[in-house]
């Protein structure tokens, strides 16, 4: 179903009902941009920190067009499945001056894959439902409740800009009516005049102009009609503001009209929180919330309509973990075992025919009538809703796929069964082999890496050098940090302990150093015994501890289930997890499909 700024509040009801009766809730966005700089490097020896770290500074000023939620609530009675598909225009419209006015980027690779799938821009930027976190809410309506005393206090709007909302100044009295503004300022008194004088008319709107011109009207027209007129500041469809003039009769229908007024401004309010509306219900409903490869997702999801990102990585976590209480990722499911071993493409387009075909067995999903009926086509991808809905699909096969390897089978899995919990709050990780995910309820895994090793080296150099460099050790794997750096990690790892003490010479071109010295620093208490590199003598902070986590274990009738740990994660190079590089172009192409040695 189609929601935009113009059916959204007559939508809403249907959609919190929708939320309260889902079994679970499959979101997707798509955005106008993946990574704000040509720098953004996403390396495959990245930490779980230093991928949020680099997708919260490179992501974070793109904005969401759209998003997808769609509820999936099971009928045990007829064992399928209802899908109800929203589909929501997203855009942050400023509804008035006092309002956040969004500066945000668009990247022209992503905007041009959206244009050939189709997408609606208009829509989004003219329709778009608009969104506030809680914090420019709060601003919004203490802002509103402070213009509205400094209003009650003074008895007349001259001492107060009406529509100034933040920014009320209060002044010392009347402003001195300039010259070149006084045949304006008396013509419209004329003009309040005569529309008093004549009976019918309840309302006069005056000529747009300036913010200046209209506090010179305010002031002007308050002090010679007294009470009057009413008067209130409004946008026409251009924009454009006025004043709009209304006829009171007694001070008790001035005082009905002013209280009018604040309850508009505060309806206003109300409408610019808008889409942030759902997300507040998904969260309190506490339901599990699914999507495909969702990190990014997330990241946009709770810096546009909940909280600005923390730079803090486990406040990150926190503030996940508090919005939504239960997550699952499908394309950790789709990576590990026993799916992985039938899943050669976790794309998400690849992995819904996989699940329409043996061993899996697709379930039976049904739309209510009053929504679109997709048709499982390639054509309907990237349409958020629709993305949503068939990570849906992928999820209930795959998790009744595990059902169908215990013993006995179990026919039909809920999504708070046992055999799912392994996988809740468990982020995907793309392109970090030896790290399968982000663990939002313990501590990451942080593998052993004494096998990768940091080498700087003169910018002439190629690949050829550095496989010549590490000859004696074997096949190795390079992944480019820039012209002159980059990793070497050996496919025999039992050579690691050798590479320092065969390679490191004095007077050399390069210069080696271990991967965790480089990370994370060389013990202080070792500092003096012997550099980790051919040149290196300065003492670093003390390094992190690698940690061991069990990821939790399930019994099936012929194997263990488990996310992937380390040593048998095996990642698929897909389309949608490349990401472009900031390296040259040569070096750019051999990193990127270089086989690391993992």
């Amino acid at each position: 179903m189609e929601v935009t700024r113009k059916n959204f509040q007559s939508i809403l009801p249907q959609v919190e009902k929708a939320i309260a009766e889902a079994d679970f809730i499959c979101v997707d966005t798509e955005f106008s941009g993946l990574h704000a700089s040509s720098s953004f490097h996403i390396s495959p020896l990245d930490t779980p920190e230093e991928r949020y770290q680099k997708l919260r500074k490179g992501s974070s000023d793109f904005l969401v067009f759209q998003v997808g939620v769609c509820t999936f609530c099971y009928d045990e009675e007829n064992s399928k499945y209802e899908a109800r598909p929203f589909n929501f225009y997203v855009f942050p419209r400023p509804y008035s001056r006092a309002a956040p006015d969004c500066r945000f980027l668009c990247q022209s690779s992503s905007i041009d894959f959206l244009a050939s799938q189709n997408f609606d821009f208009n829509k989004t930027f003219k329709e778009g439902i608009p969104y506030l976190t809680s914090t420019q809410e709060s601003q919004l309506r203490d802002s509103l409740e402070e213009r509205n005393k400094q209003y009650n206090h003074f008895s007349s709007p001259a001492f107060v800009t009406p529509d100034s909302g933040a920014e009320a100044v209060t002044t010392k009295g009347p402003i001195n009516i300039p010259e070149e503004h006084k045949d304006f300022i008396e013509g419209i008194c004329n003009t309040v005049q005569e529309f008093l004088d004549k009976e019918g008319e309840e309302t006069l709107p005056l000529p747009p102009c300036n913010g200046f011109v209209r506090k010179l009207i305010y002031q002007t027209v308050r002090q010679r009609f007294q009470s009057g007129v009413h008067l209130a500041a409004k946008t026409d469809e251009k924009k454009q503001r006025f004043i709009l003039v209304t006829r009171i009769k007694t001070e008790e229908d001035m005082k009905k009209k002013e209280e009018e007024k604040q309850a508009a401004e505060l309806a206003e309010i109300e409408e610019a929180v808008g889409f942030s509306k759902v997300i507040r219900m998904i969260s309190q409903g506490g339901k599990l919330v699914v999507g495909h490869n969702m990190f990014l997702d997330v990241i946009h999801l709770l810096h546009r309509f909940c909280s600005p990102l923390p730079e803090n990585y486990e406040e990150f976590k926190a503030l996940t973990k508090c919005v939504f209480p239960k997550i699952l990722d499908t394309k950790l499911m789709a990576n590990t075992s026993p799916c992985k071993e039938v899943v050669p493409i976790s794309v998400l387009g690849d992995l819904l025919k996989q699940i329409s075909c043996t061993p899996f067995k697709k379930p039976e999903v049904v739309i209510p009538e009053d929504f679109p009926q997709y048709k499982l086509e390639d054509s309907n991808l990237h349409e958020a809703a629709y993305d949503a809905y068939i990570t849906g699909i992928c999820f209930t096969g795959m998790s009744d796929y595990l059902g169908s390897l215990q013993n006995p089978p179990v026919t039909h899995v809920s999504s708070d069964a046992p055999l799912v919990k392994p996988f809740i709050n468990k982020l995907f990780l793309m392109r970090i082999p030896d790290i399968p995910y982000l663990d939002l309820t313990a501590e990451d895994v942080l593998p052993n890496r004494d096998h990768v090793f940091h080498v700087t080296f003169p910018k002439e150099w190629k690949a050829p050098n550095l496989y010549q460099l590490f000859s004696p050790f074997g096949n190795v794997g390079i992944n480019w940090i820039d012209d002159t750096s980059a990793f070497v990690s050996l496919y025999k790892k039992d050579q690691a302990s050798s590479v320092m003490s065969t390679l490191c010479k004095r007077d050399s071109p390069y210069k080696i150093m271990t991967f965790e010295l480089f990370k994370y620093g060389l013990p202080e208490r070792e500092s003096k015994k012997r550099p980790h590199s051919a040149d290196s003598t300065e003492e670093e902070p003390k390094k992190k501890k690698p940690l061991n986590v069990d990821a939790p274990v399930f019994v099936s009738r012929s194997r263990s289930i488990t996310p992937p740990t380390p040593e048998e994660n095996g990642e698929k190079m897909e389309e949608e997890d490349l990401a472009p590089d900031s390296t040259s172009e040569t070096k750019n192409e051999q990193k990127m499909f270089e086989e690391p040695a993992w």
